[in-house]
């Protein structure tokens, strides 16, 4: 792209022109050489396997390795490659850091467990329909508090019911983790939906928090139904499951599965459990009321009368609906550090700056040469965007940082905003390769050896439901966008 001078620059897809100088890289001794088509061609394609690379690894070390990697990453291109940095995903971070503040001040003052035996006693109550109610359960917490890492204290719960049900716990279990992490496009408080809510505010498009969650949540719902029927029919009943049936006759085993139950019906819990949640919800619904009705904030800038940004509300809301948890609840603030809510969402903080500030420090510096191959392929439908998202989401395992990578240069294409709605549901991807720990802890938490990752790494329980639920929610997103908005 050249700035009208024949010079050729870096494009920053939201902040436009940002390094006028020509695009070179930096070879050996320090020295800068112009290059022909196809040897930009041949670099970007091993700037990208370094990229690639730095996911892998970070994959590999888990927790905190793909924040750390990423950002060793970003040295590699700038200092490597001669490189611009890209932008740090700064309001992503804050969103989740606020999120993560809110979500751990209810846990400290046990409404996560009140929320939790509330769904238990629904699970027990009807458990022949635990493959629907399992999911829902773990879709719903997510909306609620805007993290997926809630699943943790239901799967076991999940898994307990199916076994003394007789119900094969793959079919709930698989399905409620996907169930727990796709929720987080339907999720006011999610970083995810932040993102695109001030993107369109940012951009002046006219749809509100309100119009983006009256699609994605009526099409993830329809999603997650559509997988767990398909469930119902997979795999051998648990009386006919030779796996089952052989950790059933091995007195160790058998010993481990029935030593694995789980409850918290009897657990007394203090009022002041309930009065947190019922102040987090309030808080919820604050978030919600403020983004349908955009003229209920406060004036940001007077001769414009802009208001101010969704980003903004939502950190002053959870940060204020975590305050007025403490003090309401008498809650100790050490103990919301200690808990694995917090720590979970440090983690994701973590790997989604080191993640995002090199995924963009590589898109915005070869976004000339990726353009057109991607708009090639959504020219005629852009719906087809979708894939793009998808295939980023399963490298990068975040959806804040796919919509935080991948949304600008959907933007800068021309992908319709209702498009980017109803397509909104494929930046969840990462159960295609299951190394996210929400699949993991919930093949450990079947005793009954159902739940599995199969020889060759893709046959694993999550794949079936995982595209079911993904694809579906898009069809249906799409569908419902082309009425709605």
């Amino acid at each position: 792209m050249s700035d009208g001078m024949g010079i050729p620059c870096v494009v920053d897809p939201v902040n436009g022109a940002r390094d006028r100088r020509p695009r070179t890289r930096l070879l050996g001794g320090g020295v800068y050489l112009d290059e022909d088509r196809e040897d930009v061609q041949a670099m970007i394609w091993i700037e990208l396997a370094v990229t690639l690379l730095a996911l892998y690894v970070g994959a590999r070390i888990g927790g905190l390795g793909m924040g750390i990697t990423g950002g060793c990453g970003v040295v590699v291109l700038c200092f490597g490659f001669g490189m611009t940095p890209g932008d740090p995903p700064i309001s992503v971070m804050l969103i989740i850091l606020a999120a993560v503040t809110a979500a751990s001040a209810l846990e400290a003052a046990r409404g996560m467990e009140w929320l939790v035996q509330l769904s238990e006693r629904l699970l027990r109550r009807f458990p022949k329909a635990v493959t629907f109610l399992g999911p829902l359960v773990t879709y719903s917490m997510t909306v609620s508090v805007g993290t997926g890492h809630t699943v943790y204290v239901v799967q076991p719960i999940i898994a307990d019911v199916a076994r003394k049900t007789g119900i094969r716990p793959e079919r709930p279990l698989a399905v409620a983790s996907v169930a727990s992490q796709i929720g987080i496009t339907a999720s006011p408080l999610s970083a995810a939906m932040a993102w695109l809510v001030t993107q369109f505010e940012t951009r002046g498009v006219p749809y509100t928090l309100g119009d983006v969650l009256a699609v994605t949540i009526l099409a993830t719902l329809v999603g997650l139904f559509t997988a767990a029927t398909v469930q119902t029919f997979i795999g051998k009943d648990l009386d006919r499951d030779p796996e089952y049936q052989r950790r059933l006759n091995d007195p160790k085993l058998r010993a481990e599965m029935e030593g694995a139950d789980v409850s918290l019906l009897g657990r007394q819990l203090p009022a002041s459990a309930k009065h947190a949640v019922l102040i987090f919800l309030t808080g919820l619904a604050c978030i919600v009321v403020l983004g349908i009705f955009p003229h209920l904030r406060p004036v940001a800038d007077a001769a414009t009368g802009k208001v101010v940004g969704m980003g903004s509300i939502i950190q002053m809301s959870l940060l204020a609906t975590a305050a007025v948890i403490v003090l309401v609840s008498k809650v100790d603030a050490k103990t919301m550090v200690a808990g694995p809510v917090f720590r979970a969402g440090m983690s994701a903080v973590v790997a989604i700056f080191g993640i995002a500030w090199l995924a963009d420090t590589f898109v915005s510096n070869n976004l000339d040469e990726i353009r057109p191959v991607i708009e090639n392929m959504v020219r005629q439908n852009q719906w087809m965007f979708a894939f793009a998202f998808f295939l980023v989401s399963i490298i990068v395992n975040s959806q804040a940082a796919t919509a935080r990578m991948m949304g600008p240069l959907a933007f800068s294409l021309g992908v319709a905003p209702s498009t980017m709605i109803g397509i909104y549901p494929s930046i969840y991807a990462y159960y295609f390769i299951p190394n996210y720990p929400s699949d993991l802890a919930t093949v450990n938490f079947d005793r009954t050896g159902t739940t599995r990752i199969g020889r060759y790494l893709l046959n694993h329980s999550f794949m079936l439901p995982g595209l079911i639920c993904t694809w579906v929610s898009v069809a249906v997103g799409l569908l419902l966008s082309s009425f709605l908005l």
